[in-house]
């Protein structure tokens, strides 16, 4: 699992774990898919905020998988 503060490791279409705002308190993490970046720097301190395909916005602690699945050519 790759470290989510470098925001060149967290690209649109990747698994991880974030933290949403709500839930700094007590770590909660949610898993999803990013669709968005919205941290433009290239690198965060608690984490690059992204907006998830379901719409939820938080700070990614964890990249759960790193590889992109490919469409299938036929």
């Amino acid at each position: 699992m790759s470290d989510g503060r470098k925001r060149a490791n967290v690209l649109p279409g990747v698994e991880v774990l974030i933290v949403l705002k709500q839930d700094q308190r007590t770590g909660k993490l949610t898993r999803g898919i990013v669709k968005d970046l919205l941290t433009n720097s290239a690198t965060h301190p608690h984490g690059i905020k992204v907006r998830l395909t379901d719409g939820q916005v938080g700070r990614v602690k964890e990249i759960v998988n790193s590889a992109t699945p490919k469409p299938e050519q036929k």
